[in-house]
């Protein structure tokens, strides 16, 4: 990995956090992540030069659990898609043991499918947001990807917690992780949603039903539950992350703060030259996007917000019949890490959008051992603040893989 794709920031050693529950564990961040005195441009002209001045609290309640920052990774600006993005290389190629990926609609799960690792999103409202440079704050959370689920339950009870200064956080049922950590064997039932495969490929649906298959096995059962709006998935998380991103974009305006255009007559020329300049085309484009739902067609994004709670709801009773959710991740001829509008980018992430709009936590697994079962992977998706039972899942399911069972 070059230096352009990965900056080691931290060189110094690391402090002795012996006994510490993440002691000797490195971690990437991305720069949108505030740690104090670093870079944070959040990959966008927008902020060039930002640098933070303070921690972010998932920041520093890694550290107090004896992580080492090291380095940052490159990232897609303000992380929406992951184009340009290399947390996951990271930890391929040995800088960090866990990557701290934003995850708007699918990043980290998709990052991990692309690089046989584990990638986990967690419940929404449980990890303060506070410190996180985003687009869409009713979507978006801090992501991980490691090799193992093992690290990432670590991770995540390190972090977990009420925040008194991050107003999204739920108030109540916040999992503990002892309390809700899953002991003994786990195998219960699997939900598949027939309406998924409908959208896939022959020899996806081939390899998806081996997949299955091998569950049932290893002792899964295995069911269909279905949503018969799936295919509104991706349209409502676009709709509404457009209008929230256009909103949070605002601020950027070469006003207050960050990049100013130069050499315009007035103000009203500078603001508008500065926008122009300031963000790329996939931002630039769901901005305006976002702007004419709020000023052209709000009805658009008031009946959007109304289906998200109906697709909630839905999802919700399905684990009234099912433990879990089990779904393909990404999908054959729409590459993720390729995907530069924001049609492309929506089509490569039709999988991974349901749990950001949900704010149900999500984990996409790739065979430790390569090759099938499970080949290219699948993601779990379990209810709201069930996270430590969905990370001991996936932890039985790699003992699986590796022969424990």
């Amino acid at each position: 990995m070059s230096i352009d794709t990965f900056v080691y920031r931290n060189t110094s050693p690391p402090p002795d956090a012996a006994g510490t529950p993440l002691s000797g564990k490195r971690f990437s961040v991305q720069p949108n992540m505030s740690v104090r005195d670093w870079p944070t441009g959040a990959g966008s002209l927008a902020l060039e030069g930002y640098v933070a001045v303070e921690n972010a609290t998932v920041v520093g309640r890694l550290q107090m659990a004896g992580a080492y920052i090291v380095g940052s990774t490159r990232m897609s600006e303000f992380g929406l898609g992951i184009c340009d993005d290399s947390s996951a290389r990271a930890v391929v190629d040995g800088h960090a043991d866990i990557a701290l990926i934003t995850d708007t609609m699918g990043e980290a799960r998709m990052a991990a499918a692309l690089t046989g690792l584990c990638g986990f999103k967690p419940s929404y409202g449980i990890v303060s947001r506070l410190g996180l440079i985003g687009l869409v704050p009713s979507m978006e959370c801090f992501g991980m990807v490691a090799r193992h689920p093992a690290d990432i339950t670590a991770v995540l009870g390190a972090v977990v917690g009420p925040d008194e200064n991050d107003f999204s956080m739920v108030v109540d049922g916040i999992p503990d992780p002892g309390a809700e950590k899953g002991d003994g064997d786990l195998r219960g039932s699997f939900g598949v949603v027939p309406e998924i495969l409908e959208l896939l490929g022959k020899e996806e649906i081939k390899i998806f039903r081996e997949n299955l298959k091998w569950l049932e096995m290893n002792g899964w059962k295995v069911h269909e539950v279905s949503i018969p709006d799936f295919a509104l998935f991706p349209v409502i998380h676009n709709v509404i992350g457009s209008v929230e991103a256009s909103s949070s974009g605002g601020k950027y305006d070469g006003v207050r703060y960050g990049y100013r255009a130069q050499g315009t007559k007035n103000w009203n020329e500078m603001y508008l030259k500065t926008r122009d300049e300031a963000f790329g085309f996939l931002v630039k484009t769901y901005f305006m996007q976002g702007a004419y739902f709020q000023f052209e067609n709000y009805q658009a994004f008031e009946n959007a917000c109304r289906i998200r709670a109906r697709l909630l709801r839905e999802t919700q009773r399905l684990f009234e019949e099912v433990d879990m959710l089990v779904l393909p991740t990404r999908r054959h001829g729409f590459p993720a890490d390729t995907a530069r509008s924001v049609k492309e980018t929506y089509e490569a992430f039709s999988f991974t959008v349901l749990s950001n709009i949900t704010g149900q936590p999500a984990i996409h697994l790739s065979n430790p051992r390569g090759g099938k079962p499970f080949e290219p992977g699948v993601q779990l998706v379990c209810p709201h603040c069930a996270d430590f039972r969905l990370l001991s899942v996936a932890e039985q399911l790699y003992a699986c893989w590796k022969g424990g069972y």
